[in-house]
């Protein structure tokens, strides 16, 4: 992708993921050595913390979001700052959509950076984790944004 093409408005193609199982969500777990109960053990989740069932890993919901931007940017991208919160609970049946859209585009340098908007909705489309990002992309004729990526290489106060 190059940085000409991006404008303001456009929407990101969508990463769908789910309906989410307590297989999914007790793998990631174990992958990232999240032991909390709530994760695994329907009983504990739901008797003593009072959840409606195990609850899917914030982990997992930040790995998509960067999976969304990392996947629009290419090779030859970067995904430079992402913030995002987490405000809803989601349990195995839901199925959860990464989406986003440009907000702003900037020329620094070599390079364009692009301000997106992202989030991710359950199937009822209650946003759950409202954020915003920004990424680094190549302009046209340019050279690929250098990994590792050093702010310094867009020329201007980064702050």
């Amino acid at each position: 992708m190059q940085f000409e093409s991006v404008i303001v408005g456009q929407e990101l193609p969508e990463v769908v993921k789910g309906p989410m199982s307590v297989g999914h969500i007790v793998r990631w777990s174990a992958a990232m050595e999240n032991w909390h109960r709530i994760h695994f053990d329907w009983r504990y989740a739901t008797e003593h913390d009072g959840l409606p069932d195990v609850l899917v890993n914030g982990s997992w919901k930040q790995h998509v979001l960067m999976q969304l931007l990392s996947d629009w940017v290419g090779e030859d991208g970067w995904v430079w700052r992402i913030s995002f919160q987490y405000r809803g609970m989601n349990i195995p049946g839901d199925t959860l959509t990464a989406w986003g859209r440009v907000t702003g585009t900037e020329v620094a340098g070599a390079y364009g950076v692009v301000r997106l908007e992202i989030g991710m909705k359950d199937q009822n489309g209650i946003e759950g984790s409202p954020g915003e990002a920004s990424v680094v992309i190549r302009r046209e004729n340019g050279p690929a944004v250098p990994y590792p990526f050093d702010a310094a290489c867009l020329g201007r106060a980064t702050a």
